[in-house]
């Protein structure tokens, strides 16, 4: 279901894993999708989306063009499997919600990690990194005075399917993972719903 106040959405982060998982999504669910992708390539060949800016998220400017229309935001920012140090994921998103406030976007849906939602020292050493920026991230996304969403996943399954049938909760998690589309999915729901503005969410699927 399409929202009545949203027709454009911008996405960050579309062409990684979650990424190429959301994008038909939201172009189903009728959304006019811009991108704003550092390598075009990495987008599918019928990726049907209106406008795709190429140009990264650090840079300001780039930032800027990719938000001209658009009626609201998912992003969907990630390192891949490089776990060392980052800032890029709250850099990033600094400057998302910096443009958003000049063009009055008020809408923001962002996927983290369930790790945020555990004590910091039951995190796996080598996963604190990455974590310590999603938790700059969520911070600023918190102070940011927009309708932001929180999303929390748990392990992403590149192999499950789309169920849509996944559980949401908030501030707490009670299962293992989710699938890249059941992801894809809850973001292009919060599209639709002020169910979860302004809260942090686990979200988790229960898979034969």
């Amino acid at each position: 279901m399409m929202s009545d106040s949203i027709k454009n959405v911008a996405i960050f982060g579309a062409t990684g894993m979650t990424g190429l998982a959301t994008l038909p999504l939201a172009v189903a669910a009728g959304y006019n999708v811009t991108v704003l992708v550092r390598d075009p390539t990495k987008l599918p060949a019928d990726h049907k989306t209106a406008r795709v800016v190429v140009g990264d998220v650090l840079n300001k400017e780039d930032v800027k063009k990719t938000l001209e229309g658009q009626d609201a935001v998912v992003i969907i920012l990630g390192t891949r499997s490089d776990l060392s140090p980052t800032t890029m994921m709250s850099e990033g998103t600094k400057n998302i919600i910096e443009a958003m406030r000049a063009r009055g976007i008020c809408k923001v849906v962002g996927c983290m990690s369930a790790f945020l939602l555990w004590d910091r020292s039951k995190v796996p050493p080598r996963m604190l990194p990455v974590t310590e920026d999603h938790e700059r991230m969520h911070a600023l996304l918190k102070s940011s005075g927009l309708d932001y969403v929180a999303v929390m996943p748990p392990h992403i399954a590149g192999d499950l399917p789309l169920t849509e049938s996944y559980l949401v909760a908030e501030g707490m998690l009670k299962g293992r993972a989710i699938s890249k589309h059941d992801l894809g999915h809850f973001f292009i729901k919060c599209l639709s719903t002020t169910e979860w503005d302004s809260k942090t969410v686990g979200v988790w699927g229960e898979y034969k």
